[in-house]
């Protein structure tokens, strides 16, 4: 009472203030009260899932997306996480059942004998022993009359859209996208469904759709608008997406504007998005909305040959030089730490790219670099400068033509030769392996011609090269990978004498002939060298045990020969057994490996170890 008339003197806008708090800590305390019901946790005993009539296919659908399934698996089997699941089950499996085209199914889900949907959210359990989810299917209903129109020319409707065929809710979803992709695909952007009419006669099991397709204005290409950048300027996105104004409107296009500048890799994310008004002069125009990368980034790398030694490098890359996504690399590398034949050497490298030169597909690359190869019959000091241009064909398809000018001082069979030699490299690959590093399935093909004109000790020649690689997955989702391996090079026109040291070919390493001993084949002398004529196959069956190990089982042969395209019987072989451990950044790659064959000259243990990242080829 006194309270009261301390209120009361004080005035009825304090009363209301008190009364507000009143209700503020009761609402507080109901709240916390039924937090701690709803929170009551027991070990939920059983989940009972029937479906009575369905394929086994549509029982494991359902049983993987039900939410209360998954609450179990994850051990959430509080009350009100239980409840919350269950409420949402109704419309998850009704859309999985329309989907298998069962338009009138009946769905029960009991918790402790209560159905789920007429239980209150202020009287839900403390805990929940028993939950029963019971689904009759009904009748299946079939398509019946079907108009999706008009169509473009050449629009191909999935199968299953069909009179007589399953009324899947999938099927309906898959036409309509194939009838719109069919019109935007011939410059109609805004093609959309305009009308829809679906009818399910349940007294006849069956589903009529008729739905109209509004395609829109035929458009082509207008301004293309960066948008994002800050660092890459407006001119260099509209070159590197290569757009051209007037051109049609299609997917593709846009699709491969969006790769030409993600691979650039200044950008995080490229994402193309077509206005929604068309211009008068019947163009349309296209946002270009980019995410820069950080322009710097550095990197390293080891590996490790019990012959070879260990070789280590690292990198320094700027993804955009002079805000136009040009790249400039600079790379160090030092090889042959503790190797057991030849000693320490050094690579210097520095490249810059310029994307969109002359030609949205086509790349300017210049480098420079040097090194300092120190092997088993002889040392050199080689500087090697370039330009080319590399032409993108398709997605899977690259060439490139340039300018090559090098300079060897070498030192071998006791004495020293300078070379120096000017060549126009021609070089094709095609690319349509599924994961570069870790290969399943795809196909690697390299081919490069080079002539070039001598001076100094060396005389011109032509230098070929070729390397194929296939990856096959023996039907088990890349369990089983069986990977092959196959290399030849030759040199034609100079003598071995009048061959720069670099342009010849070894046998035996990481490389070619896993086992033996690192470049341990070449030319028996006197002097010992390299061979202007080399061939060499590799096999590798890969198994994975889980998601991050596998393993290998391989077996390799190379030969080298004097002449470019002379026979030989001096060929050596190895194999042996291998353990991959999955990283983000490629397989670690470890093998163990023995010589199956030896050539006459060969040195070395009967085991070479070798580690890296990615597999071996």
């Amino acid at each position: 009472m006194k309270r009261t008339a301390q209120l009361e003197r004080a005035g009825p806008d304090a009363f209301a203030r008190s009364a507000w708090r009143a209700i503020r800590r009761a609402s507080l305390s109901l709240v916390l009260a039924l937090s701690v019901q709803g929170g009551a946790s027991s070990a939920l005993d059983a989940v009972n899932f029937r479906v009575d009539g369905a394929s086994q296919d549509l029982v494991s659908a359902l049983r993987a997306s039900s939410l209360i399934l998954a609450a179990q698996e994850a051990d959430r089997t509080a009350a009100i996480d239980l409840l919350s699941a269950a409420r949402a089950e109704y419309g998850r499996l009704i859309g999985l059942l329309y989907e298998a085209g069962y338009y009138s199914p009946a769905i029960q889900i009991r918790i402790d004998g209560r159905e789920a949907a007429e239980i209150a959210p202020l009287s839900q359990p403390q805990h929940v022993d028993r939950i029963d989810i019971d689904i009759d299917l009904g009748p299946q209903f079939l398509f019946g009359a079907l108009n999706l129109s008009p169509l473009a020319d050449g629009t191909v409707l999935p199968a299953g859209f069909a009179t007589g065929a399953p009324a899947a809710s999938t099927a309906v979803r898959d036409a309509v996208a194939a009838a719109l992709d069919a019109w935007r695909a011939q410059g109609h952007p805004q093609a959309r469904v305009a009308d829809q009419d679906v009818v399910a006669n349940h007294g006849a099991r069956r589903l009529s759709v008729t739905l109209r397709i509004d395609p829109g204005p035929q458009l082509r290409v207008g301004r293309i608008v960066p948008e994002g950048n800050d660092r890459t300027r407006d001119e260099r996105i509209v070159d590197i997406a290569g757009l051209e104004p007037g051109t049609l409107h299609t997917p593709d296009a846009l699709s491969d504007a969006q790769e030409r500048l993600r691979a650039t890799g200044a950008f995080n994310s490229v994402v193309l998005r077509t206005a929604e008004r068309a211009n008068p002069d019947g163009t349309i125009d296209v946002e270009a909305r980019v995410d820069e990368a950080l322009p710097r980034r550095l990197g390293f790398g080891a590996e490790l040959d019990s012959e070879a030694g260990g070789r280590l490098s690292g990198f320094w890359l700027h993804r955009n030089l002079f805000g136009g996504a040009e790249r400039l690399r600079l790379e160090a590398a030092i090889d042959g730490i503790g190797a057991r034949v030849g000693g320490l050497g050094f690579t210097l490298d520095a490249r810059y790219v310029r994307p969109a030169t002359g030609h949205r597909d086509t790349d300017l690359e210049i480098g420079l670099r040097a090194v300092r190869l120190n092997e088993r019959d002889y040392t050199a000091d080689a500087l090697n400068a370039d330009v080319r241009l590399v032409r993108r064909f398709s997605s899977t398809l690259t060439g490139s033509l340039g300018l090559a000018l090098r300079f060897e001082r070498a030192r071998f069979g006791g004495g020293s030769s300078d070379f120096g030699t000017f060549g126009i490299p021609l070089i094709f690959t095609q690319d349509t392996r599924d994961v570069a590093l870790d290969a399943t399935r795809g196909r690697f093909l390299m081919a490069e011609l080079m002539p070039y004109a001598g001076f100094r000790a060396a005389r011109s020649g032509l230098r070929l090269r070729f390397d194929a690689r296939a990856y096959h997955d023996l039907g088990t989702d890349g369990r089983f990978v069986l990977a092959g391996r196959a290399q030849l090079g030759a040199v034609v026109g100079p003598s071995l004498s009048q061959t720069p040291r670099d342009f010849l070919f070894y046998s035996g390493g990481g490389g070619t002939v896993r086992g033996l001993p690192y470049q341990s084949l070449g030319v028996a002398g006197p002097p010992a060298s390299g061979g202007q004529g080399f061939a060499a196959l590799s096999a590798e069956l890969r198994m994975r045990v889980n998601e991050t190990l596998t393993l290998a089982a391989f077996a390799d042969a190379g030969a080298v020969g004097s002449g470019a395209f002379s026979g030989t019987n001096d060929w050596q072989a190895g194999g042996g057994l291998g353990l991959r451990y999955g990283t983000p950044i490629g397989p670690l790659r470890l093998d163990l490996a023995t010589p199956i064959r030896r050539n006459a000259t060969a040195t070395g243990g009967n085991f070479q170890i070798y580690l890296g990242i990615g597999q071996a080829f």
